[in-house]
């Protein structure tokens, strides 16, 4: 769970993300709250962070006066800036999740496909089927809802908000992990040419296998490259 304070900081050289604090809302603008936290600066409350769903406007949620409870997000001393907000933050943020790292969560939701597993982050993380090991075909032949697992970070994607995670394995290393290429990086024309190489190399194994000779084999390289070619643009 986030930090909580036993005693109020009085000075911003004391305050730590994630640090929970009471405070009384001093100044409402269009775009936050200002918040009096008890330090040397006041702390700004974004719009973006007065509740978890989107607020139209400051003073529907919060109005001078009123004590609030706040959590530290971020802190410039050299500027007195306190970025402050009213979501309680998860106990992982997404810059701290790496892959390779090792959880323990709690089974949160049962797909036919896998698990989700909640730990800590903002979402819950998926264990795939083929991540419970080789022989598992069904999610419930290794979790069900409510179990303790511990899983290994295999992949993050913050952009999408996702976490792929598997059973946790000592041995595993997913620094290696990469991503697959596409057809080794050939265009559909390459693909398609090289297809036709193969088929017409193995169409002249073929005529020789059963004895052909003659003007079809004396055309030399050049030309049977060019036919390939040719057939490759008509394929396609």
């Amino acid at each position: 769970m986030p930090e909580e304070t036993t005693q109020q900081p009085t000075s911003i050289s004391e305050l730590q993300p994630k640090m929970q604090l009471q405070g009384t809302v001093t100044r409402t603008e269009l775009y936050g709250a200002f918040v009096d936290v008890g330090v040397d600066y006041d702390g700004l409350i974004h719009i973006s962070r007065l509740a978890p769903g989107r607020v139209r406007k400051v003073t529907d949620v919060v109005n001078v006066g009123d004590k609030v409870s706040v959590w530290v997000q971020s802190i410039d001393p050299d500027r007195g800036r306190i970025a402050l907000t009213m979501v309680e933050p998860p106990d992982l943020e997404w810059h701290e999740i790496e892959v390779g790292q090792t959880y323990e969560g709690q089974v949160v939701r049962v797909e036919r496909y896998g698990v989700f597993v909640d730990i800590g982050a903002e979402r819950p993380g998926l264990l795939h089927v083929r991540e419970m090991g080789a022989y598992v075909r069904r999610p419930e032949e290794v979790a069900r809802m409510g179990d303790t697992l511990r899983v290994d970070v295999r992949g993050v994607d913050r952009r999408k908000r996702q976490i792929d995670l598997a059973l946790h394995n000592e041995s595993a290393d997913y620094e290696d992990i990469e991503e697959p290429e596409e057809e080794q990086g050939l265009s559909p024309m390459e693909i398609a040419f090289l297809q036709a190489q193969a088929q017409a190399e193995a169409e002249g194994s073929t005529r020789r296998f059963k004895g052909e000779r003659g003007s079809r084999r004396s055309r030399g390289g050049r030309g049977d490259m060019e036919d390939i070619y040719r057939r490759t643009l008509e394929d396609n």
